[in-house]
């Protein structure tokens, strides 16, 4: 088999690791020292962290190529796709007032903003949990019940952490979700199986995160909550059609592209015949009027400007998606020049006994995710080249390796600020009524927080380090027993 070209570069293998380093230093500076939350203040840092280190590369088209191959794959372009589509049915949820809608049913029947926090963060879980996809869960939650929250007074930060904590939730535990399936693959074990032994942590990082969100908003409620005004038009409910059928749509399927544009069909088809929507608006004016379209042109002359809610929808996920490219493009020098390998390989020395064995597993995918801001590719760079070696020397079962990775793969990844899923809620909120700064949000994603706890404690207390050996085949299973 013919060995991968490797990148090289002045200073060593871990000259492949300055990308990372110059965009959270820039990520810093821009948003502690400069208080910035725009665009800029995520692109340049992503840039400089590809323009920088081009000059310490020795073969410099490499160099080029290795950018170039990152952005072009597949982990780059369906994460891409996906957002592009959901984009586009989260605003025509949000363009059709279905927000204001369910805020005032939840007022009508006694729905205070602690209650809807609750009810956010468990709605999000089980789609997640359905559907398999943290991706679709912040679109969907971001779309409908951060702005339907917003308008009953909850905290808006709390509230996008709710979300995520829900989307977290989900991708842990879905059987269909990639990092189960990843985690579970590497290992040589059912998904079945580690599903179910793995229900137990998820239980009890949610019944930590619930109380803490509870507690959170009781603090803060008086602050965060305002006057607010609850008439809504009832015919925005006919919304919730669309987004059923596109939630059944994306379980049954697993698939969020089909799931979001049937969505989007269905919802611009309910909104125009409901009157919420106008079909097609072209008018002199230099000014659109309040009625929402789905395409609208307006103004005169070449001045012409093209607008309406796919368009907005569109436009609404250039920051995640050019910021994403970038950090592909990031990622591709990292493995190109081995500086994933150096961090495995450090980390890995500290691995002495059971407990050191699960500490280092553990410490390799967070820091492997927190670094890519994906979790599946971590998992498979650690899972059959590291996890599986250790686990088979210390006799840790495999579905416990499965559930180690998957579980600290959940965590940072989903609430570090430059990481695409909080990127991509910040995105969604950038343009509400109600913007986030993801240091504000990153605190108050209850769930990761607890999952880590959980998992840490499970090391400590030796939880879980049998789980379903006596299943395994009796030729697997003497691999683990010593």
């Amino acid at each position: 088999m013919k060995e991968e070209k490797k990148l090289e570069f002045y200073g060593g293998e871990w000259v492949s690791l300055l990308p990372f380093l110059i965009f959270i230093a820039t990520i810093i500076t821009t948003t502690f020292g400069w208080k910035s939350i725009s665009d800029g203040a995520l692109w340049v840092p992503a840039f400089l962290a590809i323009f920088v280190p081009f000059f310490f590369a020795k073969d410099k088209k490499f160099y080029s190529e290795t950018v170039i191959s990152g952005m072009a794959s597949k982990e780059a372009i369906v994460p891409v796709v996906c957002w592009i589509f959901a984009g586009v049915f989260s605003r025509v949820l949000r363009m059709s007032g279905l927000a204001s809608g369910l805020a005032g049913v939840a007022a009508d029947i006694g729905v205070g903003p602690t209650l809807f926090v609750v009810i956010t963060f468990l709605s999000s879980a089980v789609f997640a949990t359905a559907s398999g996809t943290g991706f679709g869960t912040i679109a969907a939650g971001m779309g409908v019940l951060y702005p339907a929250g917003v308008a009953l007074g909850c905290n808006h930060p709390l509230l996008a952490g709710a979300i995520i904590s829900g989307a977290a939730f989900g991708d842990n535990l879905a059987p269909i979700s990639d990092t189960t399936i990843c985690s579970a693959t590497t290992q040589e074990v059912d998904v079945v199986g580690v599903v179910r032994s793995r229900v137990k942590y998820a239980i009890v990082a949610s019944l930590i995160a619930i109380p803490a969100f509870v507690i959170y908003s009781l603090m803060t409620s008086s602050s965060a909550s305002g006057s607010v005004d609850y008439q809504y038009d009832p015919l925005t409910l006919l919304m919730l059609i669309p987004v059923a059928i596109a939630i059944y749509t994306a379980i049954k399927t697993g698939d969020i592209i089909i799931a979001t544009t049937i969505g989007t069909v269905l919802g611009c088809v309910v909104a125009v015949a409901a009157g919420l929507f106008d079909f097609v608006t072209i008018t002199n004016a230099p000014e659109l009027g309040e009625k929402p379209a789905v395409i609208a042109v307006f103004g005169e002359g070449l001045d012409r400007t093209v607008d309406g809610v796919i368009y907005q929808g569109l436009n609404s996920m250039l920051q995640v998606i050019i910021l994403a490219l970038l950090l592909f493009g990031s990622i591709s020098i990292m493995r190109q020049g081995r500086g994933d390998l150096l961090i495995l390989d450090a980390i890995g020395k500290i691995a002495k006994g059971p407990k050191g064995a699960e500490l280092s597993i553990s410490l390799m995918v967070i820091v492997l995710s927190a670094i890519m801001g994906l979790n599946a590719p971590a998992i498979l760079a650690v899972g059959a080249s590291f996890a599986k070696p250790l686990s088979k020397k210390h006799g840790i079962s495999p579905y416990r390796t499965a559930n180690l990775m998957d579980a600290q793969s959940n965590t940072l990844v989903y609430c570090l600020p430059w990481t695409p899923a909080m990127i991509y809620t910040l995105g969604f909120a950038a343009d509400s009524s109600a913007p986030l700064k993801g240091t504000d949000v990153m605190p108050l994603v209850f769930y990761t927080s607890a999952m880590f706890i959980v998992m840490m404690v499970s090391i400590v207390l030796k939880i879980g380090r049998k789980d379903l050996m006596d299943q395994l085949p009796p030729e697997q299973r003497a691999e683990y027993e010593h």
